[in-house]
């Protein structure tokens, strides 16, 4: 039994309550009522488990009138008292101060707790507000739960790989790489840009910390494929960052990524990989965190339990970008509408990407060989010259989850892919020793990124992007 201030989790009472045996908790005041019994009843949560533990406590022990009405919400207490079935019907076990006599049991409160200034009180609020407290909201039902969930699917990444003999790899979060080629990293520097705004002058990146320009990284990809290609399986799992100015419910300035890169294989094994990655993990949240589960499915979405079962229980749809823009096309055809136009050559937008999965096809769908034009550089280039060796899965309520593809192993086609997207000799020039893994024992190899993010929210449910990671960071917020 794990113990601190002497104490027991809430959650290992629960699971297998020692009946009759004085008992030590610490927690926090969730609830407080007073019977007409000469009873206090009080909900304690330590945040081991979603649920209470009800503390009882009566009117004729000694520290009644001196404890029992400071016990307001949020205040912080360390109780020990016996350990019995309860009288009640909404819990099975609670704890009882002073079963052993007046004096048997003690309430000390830890921590004080201000009940008409604290803003997270027993009524009911918003998931807006609460983004303005993120340093409290976590002692609410919602965002224990979501704590809880995204530490389990953490775990299970890396038991996943581990199972399958990968080897996480710790890439940089410091880098002069843009592996998405979108320009739309954070800057780093030391240089005094408030000194070089007043003079005039132009930042000299010669005199900068590392000599050049750096940024916060994108992504690890590029670095994860190096050791793919000396290792074997390898995934990165860590935070990166976008610059972009996006204030949607799918977009975060920080965020998690996990990359795995697997040498010696093809957009096949990929997809493989992609689809038991996201089985695996939906199968953890169903039988993990039961509890957390049926919460989100009483106050956040009543179908996420039965999405997530179909996630597990039955195959992807695999098609290509052509069937499925034929298939958006038909769809309009028979009048479905949509806010943005479909044509092939175009990125899929959410809307596209969820009717095909929650309309079309009832589905999670892996779409693949999407045009080169719309994809990164690193790709590997299809035979037909127009598509590349891209996937992306698709799941409902999100669209995109996974986007993946095989690498492009060609040092050739490599290099005019380069240059096709519009990278300048100076960033080819930075890229030569991703050339390098070309050159020295290059051989077929594919990975792809799942957002952790995207995958919490799909798992819990949370319309927005922003309620399923503990501090969020967006364009204004910090």
């Amino acid at each position: 039994m794990t113990q601190r201030l002497n104490r027991a989790k809430i959650a290992t009472l629960l699971a297998n309550p020692p009946l009759g045996a004085v008992t030590v908790i610490a927690g926090w005041v969730r609830t407080r009522r007073e019977s007409k019994a000469g009873l206090a009843f009080v909900e304690v949560n330590d945040g081991s488990c979603f649920d209470n533990l009800q503390v009882v406590i009566p009117i004729d022990w000694p520290g009644y009138a001196d404890v029992v009405p400071r016990l307001h919400t949020g205040v912080s207490v360390r109780i020990e008292g016996l350990l019995v079935a309860s009288q009640g019907g909404r819990q099975a076990v609670e704890l009882q101060v002073g079963s052993g006599g007046e004096s048997s049991g003690t309430v000390t409160i830890l921590g004080e707790c201000d009940p008409l200034a604290y803003p997270i009180g027993k009524q009911k609020i918003s998931y807006e507000t609460l983004r303005e407290f993120t340093h409290l909201r976590s002692r609410t039902n919602t965002f224990g739960a979501i704590a809880r969930l995204r530490d389990v699917l953490a775990s299970e990444v890396h038991a996943f790989f581990r199972a399958r003999g990968f080897r996480w790899a710790h890439t940089p979060l410091i880098t002069g790489n843009d592996a998405e080629g979108a320009g739309k990293a954070f800057q780093v520097t030391t240089l005094d840009l408030d000194g070089l705004a007043k003079s005039g002058k132009s930042p000299d990146y010669a005199r900068d910390f590392f000599g050049k320009p750096v940024s916060l990284t994108v992504s690890g990809q590029l670095e994860a494929e190096s050791y793919a290609l000396s290792l074997g399986d390898v995934y990165t799992f860590g935070p990166t960052f976008r610059a972009e100015n996006s204030h949607t419910s799918r977009h975060l300035a920080e965020f998690w990524m996990v990359e795995p890169e697997m040498a010696f294989a093809d957009l096949e094994d990929d997809m493989e990989l992609a689809e038991s990655f996201l089985k695996h993990l939906c199968r953890a949240a169903l039988t993990q965190c039961p509890r957390e589960m049926e919460f989100f499915r009483e106050r956040v979405d009543q179908n996420i339990i039965e999405r997530l079962q179909g996630v597990v229980e039955r195959p992807f749809v695999r098609l290509t970008y052509t069937e499925a823009v034929a298939r958006l096309q038909a769809g309009i055809a028979a009048g479905q509408t949509f806010e943005y136009p479909v044509e092939w050559g175009t990125d899929l937008q959410s809307e596209h990407e969820r009717w095909l999965t929650e309309v079309a096809f009832k589905s999670p769908v892996i779409l693949t060989d999407y045009p080169k034009a719309i994809k990164a550089f690193y790709m590997k280039v299809n035979d037909d010259g127009k598509t590349v060796r891209a996937m992306d899965v698709l799941v409902p309520h999100i669209g995109e989850i996974i986007g993946g593809s095989q690498r492009e192993e060609r040092i050739d086609v490599l290099t005019a892919r380069m240059r096709e997207m519009g990278l300048d000799e100076h960033a080819i020039t930075s890229l030569d020793w991703y050339l390098d893994l070309r050159r020295f024992g290059g051989a077929p190899h594919a990975g792809f990124g799942l957002g952790f993010e995207r995958l919490v929210q799909f798992v819990s449910g949370m319309a927005n992007i922003r309620d399923v990671i503990p501090f969020p960071r967006t364009p204004g917020r910090v």
